[in-house]
C-alpha cells in the first residue's frame, strides 16, 4: 500500500481553510470581548457559548453526512452550504467590533453573529475531516492525517503570523484575510476532491433528526463505557482532557501577552495595546511553526514507534513546558517552550483522528469522527470559563496550571488504552477496493 499523496495534499486544504478561520478567531476575538469590559470568566463563557452548539451540531452533521447520498458525494454537499455562509458571518464580526459607540446592543449583535458563523463552521467541519478516513485505508491514515495537519498548521502559521502584523493596522485586515483563504481553500476541495463511488449515488436514505442524532452520541458513549475493551473510552477521555488544556491556553494567550508580558510597556508609552497584541499572536506562531514542520514527521513516527507511545511523549512533554511557563518567566525560555510545545503537540493531535477512526465499524466513521469532536467540543466549552473564573480569582498565569494538570489527566487516561493501531493488512482487502475508486 502506498499514499496518495497528490490527493491528500489537496484535501488538506480544507482543514487549512478551517484552521486559518479558527487561529484568527481565537486570537482576536477574546480581545474584542474583553474591550466590552467583561470579566474573563464571562469571556470565556461567550468564546464558549458557540461551542456548546458545537457539541449538538458536529455529531449530528457527521452522522448526517453518513447517510447522505447526492451526485457529489456524501461530505462535498456540506462544505458547498457550511463555507460560504462561515466566511460571510467572520467577515462581520471586525465590522461590528469597530462600531461600538452603543455597547449594549452591539455586544449583542455580535453574539447573533458569532452564533451563526459558529453554527455554519458545523455544517461542514466534520464532513471534510471525514473525507480522510473515507479515502484512505486505516493503516496509511496516521500519515494522512499528518498532511492534513501540516496544512492546518501552514493556516494556523500564516494566521498568526501575517494576521499577527496586520492587526496593528486594522483590526479587519485578519478576518478579510481569513475568509479569503478559506472561500479558495475549500473551493479547490470541492473542484479537486473525488469521494468513493459507493456513496455518489442518488438514492433514498434514512436521514436521523437532531434529536435521534443526540441519543445516538450518548448511545454510543454509554456503549464505548460498557463494552470490555475500553480503548474507545480511555481515548475519548484522553481527548477530553488535552483539550481542555490546550483551550485554556489556546483562549487567551493573546490576552495574556497584553495584559501580562506587555502591561509595562503599553504603561509607559513604548507600546500601543494593539501592538501588544499583534506581537502575542506573533509569538504563537512558534508553536504553530513547529506544529507545521513536525506535523508529517510525527505520523512517520507513530508507524514506526506506535500511535499511543508518540501520544503519550507529547502529553507529558507539554505538561512540563507549560508548568515552566509558570515558573520561569524568561523571554528565551516562552520561544522555546512555544517550539517544543508545537512538536508535542503534533505528537498528540496528528495520531488521535487515526486511532478514534480505527476503532470505528466502517460504516460508522462518521459517527465516530463526530464522537471525537464531540468530547473535544465539550471540553472547549468548558475550559475557558473555568479558567477564566480561576483568573478572576488567582490572576492569568494560572491558565498554565490549569493545562499542565489536564495534559497530565490526558496522559494517564492513555496508560489504559490497549488498542491503538491499525488493523492486519490482511483486513483491508475492502478499504482498498472503495479507496481505488476514489478517482480524483
Amino acid at each position: 500500500m502506498k499514499l496518495d499523496y497528490r490527493r491528500t495534499f489537496i484535501l488538506g486544504f480544507g482543514f487549512f481553510g478551517i484552521s486559518i478561520i479558527w487561529s484568527v478567531y481565537n486570537a482576536f476575538v477574546p480581545i474584542f470581548l474583553r474591550d466590552y469590559v467583561l470579566p474573563w470568566w464571562l469571556v470565556g463563557f461567550v468564546m464558549t457559548f458557540d461551542n456548546l452548539l458545537g457539541i449538538t451540531l458536529l455529531p449530528y452533521i457527521g452522522q448526517l453526512s453518513d447517510n447522505t447520498r447526492t451526485r457529489w458525494g456524501r461530505r462535498i454537499p456540506f462544505i458547498m452550504i457550511g463555507a460560504p455562509i462561515a466566511a460571510l458571518f467572520m467577515l462581520a464580526v471586525p465590522l461590528i467590533h469597530t462600531n461600538m459607540e452603543h455597547v449594549g446592543s452591539t455586544l449583542a449583535l455580535m453574539m447573533g453573529v458569532i452564533i451563526v458563523m459558529n453554527v455554519a463552521m458545523a455544517i461542514f467541519r466534520t464532513p471534510t475531516v471525514a473525507l480522510m478516513p473515507d479515502i484512505t485505508p486505516p493503516a496509511l491514515r496516521s500519515k494522512a492525517n499528518g498532511i492534513i495537519n501540516l496544512m492546518g498548521g501552514l493556516g494556523t502559521s500564516i494566521a498568526f503570523l501575517i494576521g499577527g502584523m496586520l492587526f496593528s493596522s486594522n483590526v479587519i485586515y485578519p478576518f478579510a484575510l481569513a475568509t479569503i483563504v478559506l472561500l479558495i481553500a475549500e473551493g479547490i476541495v470541492i473542484w479537486r476532491v473525488r469521494e468513493p463511488e459507493d456513496y455518489v449515488v442518488e438514492e433514498a436514505v434514512e436521514r436521523p433528526g437532531l434529536l435521534d442524532s443526540l441519543r445516538e452520541t450518548i448511545a454510543n458513549a454509554v456503549e464505548i463505557a460498557r463494552a470490555p475493551e475500553k480503548s474507545a473510552l480511555y481515548v475519548c477521555l484522553a481527548i477530553f482532557c488535552w483539550f481542555m488544556g490546550y483551550n485554556a491556553v489556546e483562549a487567551f494567550w493573546t490576552s495574556y501577552g497584553r495584559e501580562v508580558i506587555y502591561a509595562s510597556q503599553i504603561a509607559s508609552g513604548a507600546m500601543t495595546a494593539a501592538q501588544a497584541v499583534s506581537r502575542s499572536t506573533m509569538q504563537l506562531t512558534y508553536l504553530s511553526a513547529a506544529f507545521l514542520i513536525f506535523a508529517l514527521p510525527s505520523g512517520f513516527v507513530a508507524t514506526r514507534f506506535g500511535r499511543k507511545r508518540t501520544i503519550m511523549t507529547g502529553l507529558v512533554l507539554l505538561a512540563v513546558l507549560w508548568m515552566g511557563l509558570l515558573i520561569i518567566p524568561n523571554p528565551t525560555y516562552v520561544t522555546v517552550a512555544l517550539i517544543i510545545s508545537g512538536i508535542a503537540w503534533a505528537c498528540v493531535n496528528i495520531n488521535s483522528l487515526p486511532v478514534v477512526a480505527d476503532l470505528a465499524p466502517r460504516d460508522r466513521v462518521g459517527a465516530y469522527t463526530g464522537l471525537y469532536y464531540f468530547f473535544s467540543m465539550l471540553a472547549a466549552s468548558t475550559s475557558p470559563t473555568i479558567v477564566g473564573w480561576l483568573m478572576d480569582w488567582l490572576g492569568l498565569r494560572v491558565m498554565f496550571v490549569f493545562a499542565s494538570l489536564f495534559m497530565a489527566l490526558a496522559a494517564l487516561c492513555m496508560t489504559r488504552v490497549r488498542r491503538s493501531e491499525p488493523p492486519e493488512p490482511a483486513d483491508l482487502g475492502a478499504s482498498l477496493e472503495m479507496v481505488a475508486e476514489a478517482d480524483m
